[in-house]
């Protein structure tokens, strides 16, 4: 059994690699070709620090485009290994020598599990310290972005806001900090003064930001203000332009989401981010039941009827992706915790019971 093994892994893994590589180039390709004229903006630097600048991008954004194809690189795979024995009547002789053919599909399984782990790791450790930089656009100058900032909530409840922020030199120009506190007792926040300030450099060795020209002025203070020489806060440099954007969300992980979802109080923002949590963490189980669903119908033995089982198995990836979509749109209109997590869980629990019933009825 190990040789078949071997032979069925080593088909899967060399139609993995042909599948990844075409399919994230394909993304690299279009986008290029698309946003060329973006990339060519700042030509006056010279041609070597735009192609420098074009690998640089496709480099740190090829973590997302792994997360984002991971579940239909698997399946093409499948196809590529099991299209190939079928093709070659394999199959036919391994039930003829007794071996079930849910036997043989157990290698892709347990390969499948395995690149999953890698997706987990993708998504939860490579991806959230990239995510300032992956949030760049293609026109933009690595290390030399600026940023517009708006309401961004810390620890402490208080509301950030800058016209600009520049990445480079870690500063906010004509800063506006909200100081807030939460009424006790209840969901509602109190506004008990405002800072401002000429601009706010963040000194790492202190972890504070340090005004120039700052001022506070207090709630019941008559309007009078008194100056402030820093702000301590859990927002760094690296989270602003990250957390300016809730379509940004996506890029921290399962652990800063939660840390974030105790700050937040607009409640479409907390719904957001529990859309984010679950989501984490079904999206790698979803893309096991779509090859689960895939596989009992590329286990055919008669090559005249491969090609069916190919589109067929195409149309139910299909549908389970696009219907995880929907759930995401649908996710954060959630009312609650646990609606937002029903939307979630709902393309595993539509889709897991078919694969089972398509396993079950499997002629091996």
């Amino acid at each position: 059994m190990k040789i078949l093994d071997k032979y069925v892994a080593k088909n899967f893994l060399i139609g993995y690699a042909i599948a990844f590589f075409v399919l994230i180039g394909m993304r690299i390709i279009i986008d290029l070709f698309v946003n060329l004229d973006e990339f060519t903006e700042h030509a006056d630097l010279g041609t070597l620090a735009v192609v420098k600048n074009i690998f640089v991008f496709y480099g740190l954004n090829s973590t997302l485009y792994f997360r984002d194809f991971a579940g239909m690189v698997t399946i093409i795979a499948a196809v590529f290994s099991l299209g190939k024995m079928v093709r070659s009547n394999e199959l036919v002789a391994v039930m003829a020598s007794g071996v079930s053919l849910k036997r043989v599909i157990g290698p892709i399984v347990l390969l499948a599990l395995i690149l999953t782990g890698v997706l987990v790791i993708d998504q939860e450790v490579m991806i959230p310290p990239l995510a300032d930089k992956l949030v760049c656009g293609q026109d933009d100058i690595p290390g030399q972005e600026s940023y517009d900032v708006w309401f961004i909530s810390d620890s402490n409840g208080s509301l950030i806001c800058t016209p600009s922020f520049d990445t480079k030199t870690s500063t906010m120009y004509q800063p506006t900090i909200i100081k807030r506190r939460l009424v006790p007792n209840s969901l509602i926040w109190e506004v008990t003064g405002r800072i401002s300030a000429e601009k706010a450099v963040y000194n790492p060795q202190t972890g504070e930001w340090d005004f120039t020209n700052g001022q506070i002025t207090e709630k019941g203070s008559s309007g009078s203000a008194r100056p402030i020489a820093s702000y301590a806060s859990n927002i760094v440099p690296k989270d602003i332009p990250v957390r300016r954007k809730s379509m940004h969300l996506p890029l921290l992980s399962w652990f800063q989401l939660s840390s974030l979802s105790s700050q937040t109080t607009k409640i479409k923002d907390l719904a957001q981010l529990y859309a984010q949590m679950h989501f984490h963490i079904t999206e790698p189980i979803i893309n096991l039941v779509m090859l689960m669903v895939c596989l009992p119908v590329l286990v055919c033995r008669d090559p005249k009827t491969m090609k069916s089982a190919i589109l067929v198995s195409f149309a139910l990836g299909g549908t389970c992706f696009i219907t995880t979509f929907i759930c995401k749109m649908l996710a954060p209109e959630g009312s609650s915790f646990f609606g937002i997590g029903f939307w979630a869980w709902l393309p595993i629990f539509i889709f897991l019971p078919v694969a089972f019933i398509q396993l079950d009825s499997m002629k091996t």
